[in-house]
């Protein structure tokens, strides 16, 4: 799954657009000015960079510059309150593939973001092997010997995230926020029950993957080689 690095000063900004691109299944990075991009760019492999222009120690503009040289198949976009002309073409003339002007709708910038990532023919991935099954995100179904199981959908977006990334821990919450949303006001131990319905689905493939409970922690999925 892609990860995307977001990179502003204005926490309320940073959260309103981690939100929406977490629905839209992406993995997210942080940064609230120029320095920190670059420190996250070094530590983590990014797909694509949303810039804010106007940010303290490194701006915007110079962010896009150093990104571009270091990274030149890194798609960029950038983000600003500015809506001039000018400051628009200043963005592409050094490098950034496209522009949003605040106020944005989120949803808008979610598929600004999936067209970027397509144009650079980065895979964002909608099938997923572990062990015999075959995740289909497409058609939110699992098939095991070329034989679809359709599953509930929260059922298979949970499985379908744990199995994103294999061996990574998630806590309730993450899950909660990942798979349910933000806005979710339920018990958090709904996940329990979802990943006790997973379990016994596939049960019969014990030995194809397993989501694992780290008590105190939170589950993680194994597979099986």
């Amino acid at each position: 799954m892609a990860n995307i690095l977001i990179v502003d000063d204005d926490p309320d900004i940073l959260e309103l657009i981690r939100f929406y691109l977490l629905r839209e299944g992406f993995k997210i990075s942080k940064a609230c000015h120029g320095i920190e991009a670059l420190e996250a760019v070094g530590q983590t492999k990014i797909d694509l960079a949303i810039i804010d222009v106007m940010m303290p120690k490194m701006d915007g503009w110079q962010l896009c510059s150093r990104l571009k040289a270091d990274y030149p198949e890194m798609p960029i976009l950038m983000v600003t309150a500015k809506g001039e002309t000018n400051h628009k073409l200043k963005g592409f003339n050094l490098g950034a593939d496209d522009y949003l002007v605040k106020p944005f709708d989120p949803l808008e910038l979610a598929a600004r973001v999936k067209l970027l990532l397509k144009r650079y023919k980065i895979h964002t991935a909608m099938k997923l092997q572990i062990g015999k099954v075959l995740l289909d995100k497409h058609r939110y179904e699992a098939v095991i010997d070329d034989v679809p199981i359709s599953l509930p959908l929260r059922e298979f977006d949970l499985l379908f995230k744990l199995a994103s990334y294999p061996g990574q821990i998630f806590t309730r919450n993450d899950l909660i926020e990942q798979v349910w949303g933000a806005d979710f006001f339920g018990d958090d131990r709904t996940v329990d029950v979802h990943i006790k319905r997973i379990r016994d689905r596939f049960a019969e493939l014990n030995g194809s993957f397993a989501i694992e409970t780290k008590r105190g922690l939170g589950y993680k999925l194994v597979v099986h080689e």
